[in-house]
């Protein structure tokens, strides 16, 4: 049914406001399809899309606090807590207090976070091969400039 809905709003049948819909539900469709296969491939290891981010986060900022990656991430405050608590409590980061600020604690892999965010890399790179395959790189580069493009103006 929303196969057919989708297909219809595409087509124009609904005018050019219904064709604005229909782009933004195939791309809501296209995010929650791969998203949802991303997960399920990352699930054996106990992780999922979020914390696979937050593990892929760490060693390019290095050690870095909850703020930051807040501030990096996009996540809110309370989601970033409870990540990291459920990071923390599989053994995949650590908190470390700061050195020259006593009150602050930076987020670090444990050695387990590391194996984990290897495995992980793996995993995401056999998804989006599957995901992406059908795509040549030049197409690759002209979705991520187009997709680009649509966040900044949407921002």
């Amino acid at each position: 049914m929303l196969e057919d809905l989708l297909e219809r709003l595409l087509s124009g049948e609904g005018g050019r406001a219904a064709d604005q819909a229909g782009m933004g539900m195939l791309l809501a469709k296209a995010h929650n399809q791969s998203r949802e296969r991303m997960n399920e491939a990352l699930r054996p290891l106990g992780i999922d899309v979020r914390r696979f981010t937050v593990l892929v986060a760490l060693p390019m900022y290095g050690p870095v606090s909850q703020r930051d990656l807040i501030g990096r991430i996009g996540i809110d405050k309370s989601t970033m807590v409870r990540l990291i608590d459920e990071l923390e409590h599989g053994g995949l980061v650590s908190r470390e207090r700061v050195p020259h600020d006593r009150r602050a604690y930076a987020i670090v892999l444990t050695p387990r976070g590391e194996q984990t965010l290897a495995e992980a890399r793996g995993v995401a790179e056999q998804v989006g091969e599957s995901i992406f395959g059908p795509f040549s790189k030049a197409e690759r580069e002209r979705l991520v400039t187009l997709l680009r493009r649509l966040a900044e103006h949407t921002a």
